[in-house]
C-alpha cells in the first residue's frame, strides 16, 4: 500500500469519525494538512468509495478477506441414471470426535494420593 492510499484511508476515517461528510475535497485538505503529497487522482477514489458502501461495514470487515468464486457443480444430465441422483446430493458431513482428556483416575492414581 502506498503512502497515498493510507494517508486517504486515515482522512476518509477521520472524517467519518467525527461525522463528516467524506468528500474528496475534505480528503485533500486533511491529506495537505499532513503534509503528504498525493495524486490528484487518490482523495475522489476514497470519497467515491465512502459514497457507494458503508465506511461501519468497511471497518467492521477488514480481516475477512475477498472470498473465492463459489464452486459450482455441475449437475448430472439426464442420460446419467438413477445412481447420479443420490450422488448429486450433498453429502452428510461427519462430526470427528474429539479425544477425551486422560484424567488421573483413569491411570489409577491421583496427584493428591
Amino acid at each position: 500500500m502506498s503512502v497515498a492510499e493510507i494517508a486517504c484511508t486515515y482522512a476518509a476515517l477521520i472524517l467519518h469519525d467525527d461525522g463528516i461528510a467524506v468528500t474528496a475535497e475534505k480528503i485533500a485538505k486533511l491529506v495537505e494538512a499532513a503534509n503528504v503529497k498525493v495524486e490528484s487522482y487518490w482523495p475522489s477514489l476514497f470519497a467515491k468509495l465512502c459514497e457507494k458502501r458503508n465506511v461501519e461495514d468497511l471497518i467492521m470487515n477488514v480481516g475477512a478477506g475477498g472470498g473465492g468464486a463459489a464452486i459450482a457443480v455441475a449437475a448430472p444430465t439426464a442420460g446419467a441414471g438413477g445412481g447420479a441422483a443420490a450422488a448429486a446430493a450433498p453429502a452428510a458431513e461427519e462430526k470427528k470426535e474429539e479425544p477425551k482428556e486422560e484424567s488421573d483416575d483413569d491411570m489409577g492414581f491421583s496427584l493428591f494420593d
